[in-house]
């Protein structure tokens, strides 16, 4: 069940204005399929066909990027995505920048 949200993206939907978001970026994600992540430096959105979340950035001296919310985990490290859930992890590369 490990990210529903990962289907075909059907459609490039976009967040709200208001939320400012400076960077977007496509990623593949294997067999399981594409999603966009708009982010900015306090929170992200994760955008997949009509599906959308947002995510808050964490503070954490790991590697990488973080953003979570109550039910997934982000982690941006260069061109590698990794999406948690649980105890699921899917690793998705980024194909360009919108």
């Amino acid at each position: 069940m490990l990210l529903s949200l990962l289907a075909p993206l059907a459609v490039a939907m976009g967040s709200p204005w208001w939320e400012q978001y400076e960077v977007r970026d496509t990623y593949l994600c294997s067999d399981r399929g594409r999603l966009v992540v708009e982010r900015n430096d306090a929170q992200a959105s994760v955008l997949t066909g009509r599906f959308r979340t947002t995510l808050f950035r964490e503070n954490s001296e790991l590697p990488g990027l973080r953003y979570a919310n109550d039910m997934l985990r982000l982690v941006i490290r260069g061109d590698v995505l990794s999406v948690e859930q649980e105890s699921q992890k899917v690793e998705c590369l980024r194909t360009d920048s919108a």
